[in-house]
């Protein structure tokens, strides 16, 4: 993104009618498919199965964002006391300005308690949220300053949460520069025990340039798939790119500033990484002796990779997140004190510089034991139907995301969720695939043909 542009991955607005998006329209309660099952990506996970594992109890994820709004029913009960580090804004950590950091706490730690247990989950809702509220990017004059500001206030927020005891540091937004003061913190977080996910950014189909933090060495860099299994045509990608999740037509929980109704369907990179940080807070919470390296191996070990042996790439990195198989069977955690990626360690002392990223010396395919009892089903990822109309008839906001107009090249990730056993079932990521420049008005991609999804 660009320095004077706002730093989170995505906004999500409501809108009265079809071609006119307005923000803060009216909206109706949802009617006929409940939110639960909206949420294709708890289904396509398995989510009740990990559920009986772990919810995520004990561990604290700090979200580094615009506020949280502790009072949304899917979150009460979740949200601790955090720092405001935007004191000229109208609040505290508890006031949400824009509404998406309520929205990644949404996908990490929603509970579902709306309506009676009839609101949207997160991944890990047993976990407790640490808010951090940032400066508004969107501020002009002499207040903020975009990218410096962006790096002089990120380093004091990743170590506060360290400091409050936070495991997992989910920061879904970024800036085009990074600093010497942000490398340090990382640091810092890495070496008292904590994880750093953030979001690689949504202008993978315009200007496509290495974001901070995701980028600098350290922190673990998430791009979003969507349900078609293709990594979304707005997913900055790169050699920073470590790891995927799902990160589009996200139904949750979400700020006030966002949606009259405490729910929100977005997209984006930021979701992806909230999606990749509870899959860390599950996984500690069944395993609270491993260290933070031993976490992040293990979700390295079990992720969703390329049939065709492909360790990394710039797309998804390593593959797409899989807690439940991490959950089931880890595998051998490895070392306590060895950083499993391989921009890491480095001279915290210098900036972070061109993100260089290649396959990790300790981290190998996912191993045998891993992959049986992957039973997940493939037709769990369903085609996206219904147009804003729709949207609006469920009560739910409009994503409008930057930079929307079709990428040509796509490419095709593994269905991270189908049985490993039988290859086929997987897609190579491969070369790119061409596809022309027709446009479906019922995709959230911008229209024109996918390719092919998972097969049977």
């Amino acid at each position: 993104m660009p320095a004077s542009s706002n730093w989170y991955g995505r906004r999500a607005v409501s809108s009265a009618a079809l071609g006119l998006l307005l923000v803060g329209a009216a909206a109706t309660p949802a009617l006929a498919e409940s939110n639960r099952e909206k949420q294709w990506y708890l289904t396509a996970m398995k989510a009740e199965s990990m559920w009986r594992i772990s919810k995520g109890e004990g561990v604290t994820v700090a979200v580094i964002d615009s506020g949280v709004e502790p009072n949304n029913p899917d979150l009460q009960g979740r949200v601790l006391d955090g720092l405001d580090l935007a004191p000229k804004e109208t609040g505290d950590e508890h006031t949400d300005y824009e509404g998406h950091g309520t929205g990644m706490a949404g996908l990490i730690a929603g509970t579902g308690a709306r309506r009676g247990g009839q609101g949207a989950f997160g991944l890990a809702p047993g976990a407790k949220i640490l808010p951090i509220r940032m400066p508004d990017a969107n501020k002009v004059g002499n207040q903020y300053y975009g990218t410096e500001q962006f790096n002089q206030v990120a380093p004091k927020a990743i170590r506060f949460a360290v400091d409050q005891g936070a495991k997992v540091i989910n920061i879904s937004l970024g800036a085009m520069e990074g600093s010497p003061q942000l490398t340090d913190s990382v640091d810092y977080a890495l070496k008292k025990g904590a994880l750093i996910f953030a979001s690689s950014g949504n202008s993978g189909d315009g200007l496509n340039k290495p974001e901070y933090p995701a980028a600098t060495p350290g922190v673990v860099a998430v791009s979003a798939i969507g349900k078609d299994l293709h990594m979304t045509p707005e997913s900055t990608h790169g050699k920073q790119v470590d790891m995927a999740a799902p990160g589009a037509d996200m139904v949750h929980a979400c700020g006030s500033k966002s949606s009259d109704t405490g729910l929100c369907r977005t997209s984006g990179t930021s979701d992806a990484t909230a999606l990749a940080s509870a899959s860390a807070a599950l996984i500690w919470s069944k395993h609270p002796n491993w260290t933070n390296n031993q976490i992040l191996r293990v979700m390295l070990n079990t992720i969703g990779r390329a049939a065709d042996g492909e360790k990394h790439n710039d797309f998804t990195g390593y593959g797409a997140v899989r807690p439940r198989i991490a959950l089931t069977n880890p595998g051998d955690p490895g070392p306590a004190d060895k950083y499993p990626l391989p921009d890491y360690p480095v001279a915290a002392s210098k900036p972070a510089g061109k993100p260089s990223k290649g396959a990790p010396d300790d981290v190998s395919a996912a191993p045998a034991a891993a992959s049986k009892g992957d039973d997940s089903s493939t037709p769990l990822w369903i085609g996206i139907g219904g147009g804003v109309a729709a949207l609006i008839a469920a009560g739910i906001a409009v994503p409008v995301l930057r930079n929307r107009k079709r990428r040509s090249a796509q490419q095709q990730p593994a269905n991270p969720y189908a049985p490993v056993q039988g290859a086929p079932q997987y897609q190579p990521y491969g070369a790119p695939q061409h596809h022309p420049a027709s446009h479906d008005p019922n995709s959230p991609y911008g229209g024109g043909p996918q390719g092919p999804g998972p097969s049977a």
